[in-house]
């Protein structure tokens, strides 16, 4: 049988290992061994984050949402609870943008939310 060498493959594997490490500091970018942990481990924290993300992302708009309604005079929780009892279905993400980019349509919104929620107690 013939013999088989091993180099093109193993030449391949570590190439595509090193471009991922490309940015890495020190023997982590330009050791196979070193370079091959830290990548593993980087995929590990690129899956974890890209749930994270969504979190973090709920959150923000949250917070931008919550200092938005505060100039209308109510909070995050009272407008949440007004928009559930005026029947608007439209998400965080979205108030949030309109917030930001479009204050009247906001406004406008606000004001339905406000009219739905029982005289102030």
């Amino acid at each position: 049988m013939a013999r088989v060498k091993r180099g093109v493959t193993s030449h391949a594997k570590h190439k595509k290992v090193f471009k991922a490490a490309k940015g890495f500091y020190g023997r982590r970018k330009n050791t196979i061994r070193a370079a091959k942990a830290a990548v593993d481990r980087s995929m590990q924290y690129a899956t974890r984050d890209r749930r994270a993300k969504k979190r973090t992302m709920r959150a923000l708009w949250i917070q931008r949402l919550n200092a938005a309604v505060r100039e209308f005079g109510l909070t995050y929780s009272r407008f949440i609870d007004g928009l559930a009892k005026a029947g608007v279905e439209v998400d965080r993400k979205v108030l949030s943008e309109l917030a930001i980019s479009e204050p009247t349509a906001f406004a406008a919104i606000v004001e339905k939310a406000k009219a739905a929620l029982p005289a102030a107690a």
